[in-house]
């Protein structure tokens, strides 16, 4: 029960069991007593597994009540329907009256949201774009924040919210930071550096139940999209191995890029499914493709409507993860005791988050392929934005946050070794 494991208050015991929530996830049990105590924490698990609702009780047992002139919880979520459904758990669980919630977004006016403050808030839900405008414009206080939190952390990092996530946590002379996220990478980490004083990480994984026989399947972790380029030329040099490969990119426009970057001598061995171009080498069915023994590798658009039928299709990469997971799924699962397709999947830390994803709802965890040691890794894409929200850090001055992997999470999966060996079993397409 709530109260026996967790020292909730009675008040917020009765709100959260007539909300249909009788038992602590496992992320709550492990977590909220350190958000009460006032420790710095990084709370990392998939989608559902209860963080949202995690951090709604530890600021609502930490406000208890609410008298002072300016917020003490500042909130920040990726977008405006985030904000919506974050305030609105707030108001299904607070029953205390006398704790004033504000939304925080962009509208076509901000007068609204600044005379919601004047009039007074205790917690503050906004995305960091708006908070910071106002926060500029004088019409948010932070004098008096006890609790700094940032929920889809990993969301907002791809959005390219860092900047105004870190000029808020400066703001603040002194308080609590929580973090919520569903992957914990080297840009999140760049980014919460800098105002978190070794926090504790509760890490919980909950896939959900294997729901279909799944393609064997490796994941390889790469720092930018060139070393994608670099790592897939590498892999299609072994033509003993990828006799057919399917690539998957997310446009039609980086299928032409991808293909004007292959080594010269795949290029004549390469096409792309509908190319973009007139010139550029095409099939419109992938079954010429299959009938093609002088095509090699064949590049599709994920933005390409209906599926595409892989069978006879010894590898399958997902060069760009797409953004609906279930696109990724469907081309994954087996459809017969016969296929034996191999996928790779190449992810950045932005990716990650998808991965996640994709592993909580196949009930299965990509098992994380070494880099070949003779891949050449690029540093930063050239459009990658040279304004870093925080400057890097030397690995040794790090703390808590930054620490080892999990067993689980280790790369421990060398696809250049002994599964090209294995591989090499496969029958060749014919």
């Amino acid at each position: 029960m709530w109260s026996d494991k967790l020292k909730l208050n009675k008040q917020l015991v009765r709100s959260i069991t007539d909300a249909g929530y009788l038992t602590p996830k496992e992320i709550q049990s492990k977590s909220l007593s350190r958000i009460i105590g006032g420790q710095d924490m990084i709370g990392v698990g998939p989608e559902g597994c209860g963080k949202t609702t995690t951090y709604i009780l530890g600021v609502l047992m930490r406000l208890k009540y609410g008298v002072e002139e300016a917020p003490r919880a500042l909130i920040l979520v990726p977008d405006k329907d985030r904000v919506i459904a974050v305030t609105e758990q707030f108001e299904l669980l607070n029953k205390n009256k006398t704790i004033r919630v504000v939304s925080l977004y962009a509208t076509p006016g901000i007068e609204t949201q600044m005379d919601a403050l004047a009039d007074g808030a205790d917690i503050v839900v906004a995305t960091p774009d708006r908070a910071r405008s106002i926060y500029l414009k004088l019409g948010l206080n932070l004098n008096k924040i006890i609790m700094f939190i940032v929920d889809d952390a990993e969301t907002i990092v791809k959005q390219g919210l860092q900047l105004p996530v870190n000029e808020l946590a400066n703001s603040i002379s002194k308080c609590q930071h929580l973090i919520f996220t569903e992957v914990l990478h080297s840009k999140l980490e760049q980014m919460i550096q800098p105002f978190m004083s070794m926090p504790a990480i509760i890490e919980v994984e909950e896939t959900g139940e294997a729901k279909a026989e799944i393609f064997e399947q490796v994941l390889y972790h790469v720092n930018n999209f060139r070393t994608k380029l670099n790592l897939l030329n590498l892999l299609l040099q072994d033509e003993e191995i990828f006799t057919k490969t399917v690539v998957f990119v997310n446009t039609r426009l980086t299928a032409e890029k991808i293909q004007a970057n292959l080594h010269q001598r795949m290029k004549g061995k390469s096409a792309i499914l509908n190319p973009l171009f007139f010139e550029s080498k095409g099939f419109e069915h992938i079954e010429d493709f299959k009938e093609q023994e002088e095509i090699r590798v064949l590049i599709i658009a994920n933005e390409l409507q209906g599926s595409v039928d892989l069978t006879r299709i010894p590898f399958i990469i997902h060069l760009e993860i797409p953004d609906e997971k279930e696109i990724f799924i469907e081309r994954i699962v087996k459809r017969s005791a016969l296929d034996e397709t191999f996928a790779i999947t190449f992810a950045t830390d932005i990716e990650l988050a998808t991965v996640k994803k994709i592993e909580h709802a196949i009930g299965h965890k990509l098992a994380v392929a070494e880099l070949p040691e003779d891949l050449i890794v690029s540093k930063e894409d050239k459009n990658e934005d040279k304004k870093k929200a925080v400057p890097k850090t030397p690995v040794e001055t790090r703390g808590e946050a930054f620490h080892e992997k999990k067993d689980s999470n280790k790369k421990d999966y060398n696809f250049s070794a002994g599964t090209k060996a294995k591989m090499t079993k496969k029958k060749k397409h014919g």
